[in-house]
Formats: structure tokens, C-alpha cells, sequence
């Protein structure tokens, strides 16, 4: 389980012949709320956008991600799905309880690699909150409704925190 953020700028490399394909940017959110896939850059000048299916990463290693081959990548289409940071973010939507409690600004998520789950959600409630009592992060089992205004997670009273 990891963090957006520590996955963030990693390099993606073709394990068959050890080639750096990109760096990843993105994560492919589904609108039930599961990591469908990595979004990476490629190249220095023209830079081109891909997507990586979970299923088709190799390994997710803390220095970088393996894929089998350049077979992997797909170009980036617009779909319906969300991003953290880019088209349909959802990093700065407010975190409510599905009791009508507001939990904070969403800052990044924790996920299980090899599933694409979501497991928690790191969030903010602000600048000045967040240097006194740092931020929070919300764990659940229950997949989020990701709507446009707010992201409603369904916690248990004894899970938050």
C-alpha cells in the first residue's frame, strides 16, 4: 500500500530490455472509485501522455515501476473516469461522510498497488489545522461515491482518525 504522492514522478521502465518509458503523473480513477491504471509522460521535448493498466504493471518497486513491454502503454483517450490532479481531479473536493459529515479537503489516497483499491484518503483541513494537528487520513473498505461536488466515503465510527 502506498501513496499517491510517493508514486508520483516515478520513472516506468520496460523490464524485457531495461528502457525508461516515462514518468508517472496520474492515476486512472473509475468512477466507482478503483485505480484503473497509471497515467506517464513520455519524452523530453514532445512529451506524449499514456495510460498503463494496473493488471499490466509487472511490479511497483520504490525506485520504480516495471512493465513487461512498450505493448503496455495505450494513448490517452478522454473518458469518463477521474484523475487526482489533472481532467476531473478530484485532490481538492471536499471528503463527507455518507452521514452528512465534512471530513476535510482530499490531499492524496492510499491504495493497494496490485488491486487499484482505494484504501484511505489523506485530508486537509487547512494550512493552519494541518501544522497543529497535521492531516488526517480516513480509511474505509467501502468504495467512495465520487460525485462533482464532493466525494462521499461510507466510515465506521471507530475508522476515522
Amino acid at each position: 500500500m502506498r501513496t499517491f504522492s510517493l508514486l508520483k514522478g516515478l520513472p516506468v521502465y520496460e523490464k524485457s530490455k531495461g528502457v525508461k518509458l516515462g514518468e508517472i503523473y496520474d492515476l486512472h480513477i473509475s468512477s466507482t472509485g478503483m485505480v484503473e491504471g497509471l497515467l506517464l509522460k513520455t519524452g523530453a521535448l514532445f512529451r506524449k501522455s499514456f495510460f498503463i493498466g494496473i493488471d499490466d504493471v509487472s511490479s511497483f518497486g520504490w525506485d520504480g515501476v516495471m512493465v513487461d513491454d512498450t505493448s503496455r502503454l495505450k494513448p490517452l483517450k478522454k473518458t469518463a473516469a477521474f484523475t487526482l490532479e489533472g481532467h476531473e481531479k478530484l485532490v481538492g473536493r471536499p471528503l463527507m461522510t455518507a452521514q452528512g459529515e465534512k471530513l476535510g479537503i482530499l490531499e492524496d489516497v492510499y491504495f493497494q498497488e496490485e488491486m487499484g483499491t482505494i484504501v484511505g484518503y489523506e485530508c486537509s483541513d487547512g494550512f493552519f489545522s494541518d501544522m497543529v494537528e497535521g492531516k488526517r487520513v480516513i480509511k474505509t473498505d467501502d468504495p467512495p461515491t465520487i460525485g462533482k461536488d464532493a466525494i462521499i466515503v461510507d466510515v465506521d465510527e471507530d475508522m476515522g482518525e
